[in-house]
């Protein structure tokens, strides 16, 4: 049962990084291509670098999380690419990406409304994209940490962190790698 979850959380991962993803774009060309009379910035074109390093986050993790959710419900198993412990690296430095991230633009968006122009931004594209992508990347970072913490459950409760990560094996059965294991104990 705890697959299906790992499997369907992975796959809601998937979602959510493309929202934030598509949220960064439009966040970047608002910034970028802001009109001499808007009130954000003064009509500045800027971007935020934390904007770009969200991107980034998301569009690895848009990469990662289909390949784990196709190893875990294929059942595919490959040498170290494919075992808890490598799950569990990934999972902890994205981890740190999402955090990072979203911790910064909270920052970011917590300095914008302590200037007292909350009322006046809320309307707003930029403050309205930029408050949903905030959003996203946290619910983003809790299904990271969700993850770890179940992969980490399991894999210490099962003694598996170098067994394949789908977690649904028989040492008789099985075949991890190229190395057949019918004839271990």
């Amino acid at each position: 049962m705890i697959h299906v979850a790992r499997v369907l959380l992975y796959c809601l991962l998937f979602f959510f990084s493309i929202i934030v993803m598509a949220l960064c774009a439009v966040r970047l060309h608002y910034t970028t291509h802001l009109s001499r009379f808007d009130s954000l910035n003064y009509g500045v074109q800027f971007y935020d670098p934390v904007v770009v390093e969200l991107l980034v986050t998301s569009i690895l993790t848009l990469f990662w999380a289909p390949f784990i959710a196709r190893t875990i419900h294929s059942r595919l198993e490959h040498r170290f690419i494919n075992s808890f412990a490598a799950e569990l690296i990934a999972l902890f430095v994205f981890f740190f990406l999402w955090v990072v991230g979203a911790g910064i633009a909270s920052q970011s968006t917590r300095c914008q409304r302590s200037l007292g122009k909350s009322l006046l931004l809320l309307g707003l594209l930029g403050m309205r994209v930029l408050t949903t992508m905030l959003a996203f990347a946290w619910l983003c970072w809790l299904i990271v940490f969700a993850l770890f913490v179940m992969s980490l459950l399991f894999a210490m409760a099962n003694k598996a962190f170098r067994d394949p990560m789908h977690g649904r094996w028989d040492r008789r059965a099985t075949q991890y790698g190229d190395t057949p294991m019918r004839n271990l104990p």
